[in-house]
């Protein structure tokens, strides 16, 4: 990979971190309403797989592809532990199981693109 795919991958999996911490905090927001449907996003590799890669343009006379942009904000429902009886399916436990989820993800996130820039860093450097 080179250094500018790493780095948008980086970039592209802490949007969507900050997407799936939007849902998980609006879940927990919603959970006494009646009827409310737990949501999440799809996972990260998944949505990253399906948006394809992008041709690069080495020259002014090349064509330009259409970008298959991902869908980082592809939500879709799904069970939960229980449902109450007013329909609502938001599990406190599975909500904060995730925002764990979150917060390790991004901590390991952070932390490979602390370690890729002091590699750039030091290969100026050097």
């Amino acid at each position: 990979m080179s250094a500018v795919t790493v780095l948008d991958l980086i970039s592209q999996q802490a949007r969507w971190l900050t997407l799936r911490q939007a849902t998980v905090a609006q879940n927990i927001a919603q959970a006494n309403t009646p009827g409310f449907k737990s949501i999440d996003l799809l996972p990260f590799e998944q949505v990253y797989n399906e948006a394809g890669l992008r041709m690069t343009a080495t020259s002014p006379k090349h064509l330009e592809a259409d970008r298959n942009e991902a869908d980082l904000n592809t939500a879709h429902s799904e069970s939960g532990w229980e449902t109450t009886y007013s329909g609502n399916s938001v599990s406190l436990e599975q909500e904060m199981m995730k925002a764990g989820e979150i917060h390790r993800a991004y901590a390991l996130n952070t932390n490979i693109a602390r370690a890729f820039q002091q590699m750039l860093l030091a290969s100026v450097k050097g």
